[in-house]
């Protein structure tokens, strides 16, 4: 493996990810064969679901693996596996939460099976319906088999048992996140810019920064201060690229982003943005357009008007900023080496430059 090159070598560590996945998806196939064509239909369809994504949590894990000096990169291939396989149950199971059926431009799993109904001549209740329950078994499935790539990643007792505990901190991270932003949709007041990072931190820094890295360390042998070091840099990164991700959501291109500017907006999605802006005069009419379901994009503009006036966007991007910056003084602690310094030293930049 080129460790000189650092586009061949993602691309070379994303391969024998996307060969643990192929291999586990293929023998899933074969053992739901005999229980019908549909249910193999279904394994086809969550298979998709983890297809032309970048990789970014095995990336994390395989990372800090080879930065404490892991050469087993098929063991550890297995472990970004896992990670990636529970990122799909948790966006299969956040399309139900949030009543999506379409992702990527593309019908997700409910709106594959929906569509499916509707065109059988079921009712649009009754498709929808079938849609999401469907949805639910496969976020099932792949939730559950993230945990069975850790035991088969070949990984003895006690490294396997405390990946077992890493992965489970992942997943009950993100499930207290989730409910907190189920429970922000109803509240009656809108939420502090505190609580907000609360609950991004935990749905998604947790298990797309945190966790990741802290696998591939443990896996790695690496001292406990190096482990925990790692968390924190995962933490603040992670917060950080939700900030930015949020901000984009409103103001980004959508030819770079590949999502509507203006969902957000819709839905009213709790943001650090609208947190802030709530505390401002803006927020007397930014009431009347955020959640709007039929927002035009006349008003959308005049949403963003006043986000950029009332100095929400600003403070965002501050926000963001800050925390990339104490991101990158955790890399700079002596228990990080530096090559693996070197490897995500650039993901701090990039939120650096999304903001500049």
């Amino acid at each position: 493996m080129d460790r000189h090159d650092p586009v061949k070598l993602g691309a070379e560590r994303a391969s024998l990810v996307d060969a643990v996945l192929e291999r586990f998806f293929s023998l899933s196939k074969k053992r739901a064969a005999p229980l019908g064509d549909h249910y193999v239909h279904l394994w086809g369809l969550l298979e998709r679901n983890t297809q032309g994504g970048k990789r970014f949590r095995p990336r994390m894990v395989m990372s800090a693996y080879a930065g404490f000096g892991g050469d087993d990169m098929d063991a550890a291939a297995y472990v970004g596996a896992s990670f990636e396989l529970l990122h799909t149950a948790l966006i299969v199971h956040d399309d139900v939460i949030d009543r999506d059926f379409v992702r990527r431009g593309i019908p997700n799993i409910s709106g594959a099976y929906r569509d499916h109904a509707v065109d059988r001549g079921a009712s649009v209740e009754i498709a929808e319906h079938r849609g999401v329950s469907a949805a639910v078994i496969a976020g099932d499935l792949a939730l559950f088999n993230a945990y069975r790539l850790i035991d088969r990643s070949g990984v003895g007792s006690p490294v396997r048992e405390r990946l077992l505990d890493v992965l489970d901190e992942a997943m009950f991270a993100s499930a207290a996140g989730e409910l907190i932003d189920v429970d922000f949709s109803i509240a009656p007041c809108l939420p502090l810019v505190d609580d907000i990072i609360t609950m991004e931190r935990l749905k998604t820094a947790v298990y797309s920064f945190e966790t990741p890295l802290q696998a591939g360390a443990i896996l790695a042998g690496a001292p406990e201060t190096a482990v925990t070091t790692l968390g924190e840099f995962g933490r603040e990164i992670g917060i950080a690229y939700q900030i930015i991700d949020d901000v984009l959501g409103v103001f980004g291109e959508e030819e770079a982003t590949g999502k509507t500017t203006i969902g957000d907006l819709r839905e009213g999605k709790r943001t650090v943005m609208i947190a802030f802006a709530c505390s401002t005069p803006a927020c007397a009419r930014l009431r009347d357009l955020i959640g709007k379901s039929d927002l035009t994009g006349e008003e959308a503009m005049e949403a963003r008007l006043l986000l950029i006036e009332c100095g929400a966007k600003a403070f965002a991007e501050d926000l963001a900023r800050g925390y990339a910056h104490r991101a990158l003084a955790r890399l700079a602690e002596p228990c990080i080496p530096a090559a693996l310094r070197d490897e995500l030293h650039p993901i701090a930049e990039t939120v650096l430059k999304r903001v500049r």
